[in-house]
């Protein structure tokens, strides 16, 4: 007798992949269906909700590719790369690297980074919430040390860079979108910023060199060495200001002093 482990990998296996043995070791009674008949009932439905999960999370690139091809795709991506949590809401963020291996999709350059947008989008708008940037805190610290500085930023801030120019494509396949819905790939490409405010989740392109202090600072980096990067990227690059903004705008939300030394503890 099988354990309850194998019963069900031999039911993930013949239900999700059509594994005819599998399907036989399961000894289906089967009444007046026969068993791989039963089983398709439950494959149906199965990739059903996937394809429904996915288009909510996915609606511009369903609605580029159509839905027919879309389902198909989803079809190939869920037998290639199976849920491994129970959540299917929370599915699904290796699409875009599917997309880009993908066969069919080859001629779409930009599609799979049109996924990698609305991933992120979808992961801003369910990450934990942070409370505002204590500025009051800064204020009695010496302007030496703020160059040490590390900071956080919001958990649902997304940095997303691509070579297309995937803000326009994802606003002109906006329900209601109104005017030319027609994009030049030769536009450009884009550095966006994606986070979630009090009106939602809000998607904005950024500067050279903001995207360079921000991925700094996400990779925990200090202000001073920041700072660097983005007039590396960006040699106007005016800290002060964005700093201001970002700070505004909560995409920086914490801060972290410098540990002090021995010697500049008071006595």
């Amino acid at each position: 007798m099988q354990s309850l482990r194998e019963l069900q990998r031999a039911f993930c296996a013949a239900t999700l992949f059509g594994d005819d043995a599998a399907l036989a070791s399961l000894d289906i009674v089967a009444g007046p269906l026969r068993p791989a008949a039963r089983i398709a009932i439950y494959r149906n439905n199965l990739l059903g909700n996937y394809r429904k999960a996915l288009a909510a999370t996915y609606p511009v690139v369903r609605r580029l590719v159509g839905e027919s091809f879309f389902d198909a795709a989803i079809e190939h991506f869920v037998r290639g790369h199976p849920s491994t949590r129970g959540d299917v809401n929370r599915y699904g963020g290796k699409l875009a690297t599917f997309l880009a291996s993908y066969a069919p999709a080859r001629d779409l350059v930009y599609l799979p980074d049109v996924a990698r947008l609305e991933w992120a989008i979808d992961q801003a708008g369910i990450a934990a919430d942070a409370p505002p940037l204590d500025l009051e805190a800064l204020t009695g610290m010496a302007a030496a040390a703020q160059a040490s500085l590390r900071v956080a930023l919001h958990p649902s801030a997304r940095l997303f860079v691509s070579a297309y120019p995937i803000l326009h494509i994802w606003q002109v396949n906006q329900p209601g979108h109104p005017g030319d819905d027609r994009v030049d790939l030769g536009e450009g490409g884009d550095a966006l910023l994606v986070l979630r405010g009090h009106d939602g989740v809000s998607i904005e392109r950024i500067s050279d060199g903001e995207r360079a202090l921000l991925e700094a600072l996400a990779s925990n980096a200090t202000l001073a060495d920041a700072m660097a990067r983005a007039t590396e990227a960006e040699p106007a690059f005016n800290l002060a200001a964005a700093l201001g903004r970002h700070v505004a705008g909560r995409t920086i939300v914490a801060f972290r002093a410098p540990a002090r030394t021995t010697e500049e503890t008071p006595t």
